[in-house]
């Protein structure tokens, strides 16, 4: 039976409602001009940087990995959102962290994957295979997460999720720039080399800059939102290493593509989520952008545990 919730404002928390929940702080909302009008442009580069590394070949790459490809795929967009789910409601989160948290879930892999992966030995172009495809499945997944979560916890979420009117803007926000990337690769070969480094090293620093930002606009109550969302995001980016490493192992998916795996699913696009979260033109709750940031910080301090684990754990096994 459906769990009852409160009545929860979109646009910021009130006190009243909170007063049952020892760790929810009263938030202000994230309403700089600046940052709300920089989020695209910061997206953007992300997603160009993506592209400015794909070609058609990633894509039709999944044809060699076919187990690899379709396990970690199936994690990622059907079991992920399903553990994601099991936990807010576990954590007894507030409704507009709980639909934050169900954002990222649905966000596809983040570009640092791909870095990871490399570090520890995964197969890396099983990773840029599997960024291209959720890059683009993420156009129709996200969105539906997102309307079912906010229809569930958010009262009158139904009019508050992604509508089809804003289907457009999240497809010209996640597609356009990867878009962009891939023809100057085909087009401009060197161009695209030269530019592929520095905005790589650009990404990373918009992905810093972007949750920093989120978090200092929020400074008052930072320390109550780690306590409020915290674990929750802990305990989500622990299982999503796992599963995505997991789970293919299982399947009898090689060490290399299941390492793939692991870091691809468990290291999101944060910029992504950030985004949909604050733009006034789609959600427009700084709520719902806490897990992102939060998330964004914890993934850069778990990765590497998580690769030293595996990577300890293949040299014992071959010792053996």
């Amino acid at each position: 039976m459906r769990e009852q919730v409160r009545p929860w404002r979109n646009d910021r928390l009130l006190h009243t409602d909170c007063q049952n929940l020892p760790a929810c702080p009263r938030m202000s909302a994230m309403d700089s001009p600046l940052i709300l009008a920089s989020l695209p442009f910061a997206l953007g580069i992300v997603m160009l940087g993506l592209g400015l590394g794909l070609t058609l070949d990633d894509f039709r790459r999944v044809g060699q990995y076919p187990k690899a490809a379709v396990v970690a795929l199936l994690c990622q967009i059907v079991l992920l959102p399903a553990i994601c789910f099991g936990l807010v409601v576990a954590f007894r989160l507030p409704p507009e962290l709980a639909v934050g948290m169900m954002v990222v879930a649905a966000s596809p892999g983040g570009p640092t994957a791909n870095l990871f992966s490399h570090l520890f030995g995964g197969n890396v172009a099983l990773n840029v295979t599997l960024t291209a495809v959720n890059s683009v499945l993420v156009v129709v997944t996200l969105p539906i997460v997102v309307n079912l979560s906010a229809g569930y916890f958010l009262p009158g979420g139904t009019t508050l999720g992604l509508q089809f009117d804003k289907l457009q803007q999240v497809f010209v926000m996640v597609l356009g720039p990867v878009a962009i990337g891939m023809l100057v690769r085909a087009l401009a070969p060197r161009v695209a080399q030269r530019l592929n480094l520095p905005v790589r090293v650009l990404s990373v620093v918009v992905l810093v800059t972007v949750i920093s930002a989120v978090l200092y606009g929020e400074r008052e109550n930072l320390v109550d939102y780690f306590v409020s969302v915290g674990l929750a995001v802990l305990a989500f980016n622990i299982v999503s290493l796992l599963i995505g490493y997991g789970v293919p192992r299982l399947a009898g998916v090689d060490h290399g593509a299941a390492t793939a795996a692991g870091f691809e699913i468990g290291i999101h696009n944060t910029a992504l989520a950030i985004t949909i979260a604050l733009s006034p033109a789609l959600l427009n709750s700084a709520e719902i952008a806490i897990p992102g940031a939060v998330y964004g910080i914890v993934m850069f301090f778990t990765a590497p545990g998580f690769g030293s684990l595996i990577s300890r754990r293949t040299r014992t096994s071959s010792a053996l």
